[in-house]
């Protein structure tokens, strides 16, 4: 099975995370993002993602949509990590054998906000606290959510350079 980092972005006026009933991140306008990072990632995909994240065109420019992204509009980032992104039921019981583990998983997430930080403007980026039951608040914007893969990693270094 092929690398594959998911990421579910979600336009938003407003979103908070809590642990504990307290409030450990919130942004105002901007992107929620949960990512989840499968059990096969490298760091590869996850610097993918991180630019895909920084450049989705998500927002207006007067009446036309799509033409601008975070960093164009100044916008701020909420980013979840969200391992039950890969999910697979087992009759009615989800299974998460397809996640990375946890010591695993923390790292390459680490490095996806150290990445973004690099990119963007890291006191414009939140987060929650890896491995705690989180409480996720959001006012979606549009609405709009958009789903986002890694590329599946092929040996044809052609193959590659389009996906980036």
């Amino acid at each position: 099975m092929s690398n594959r980092m998911k990421l579910i972005i979600q336009k938003v006026t407003k979103a908070a995370v809590r642990v504990d009933d307290e409030i450990v991140g919130q942004i105002g306008r901007g992107l929620c993002v949960l990512a989840g990072i499968h059990r096969t990632d490298t760091e590869k995909e996850i610097k993918w993602c991180a630019k895909k994240l920084l450049g989705i065109r998500l927002f207006e420019e007067g009446d036309k949509h799509w033409k601008k992204n975070v960093k164009d509009e100044d916008l701020e980032l909420l980013v979840v990590s969200q391992f039950t992104l890969y999910s697979v039921l087992k009759g009615n019981k989800p299974d998460f054998h397809n996640a990375m583990g946890g010591d695993e998983s923390k790292k390459l997430f680490d490095l996806f906000l150290r990445e973004l930080s690099a990119g963007y403007n890291k006191d414009k980026i939140q987060t929650g606290v890896f491995g705690a039951m989180m409480k996720v608040e959001l006012e979606n914007d549009g609405p709009v959510t958009i789903e986002v893969n890694s590329p599946e990693q092929k040996s044809d270094k052609s193959t590659e350079e389009k996906n980036d």
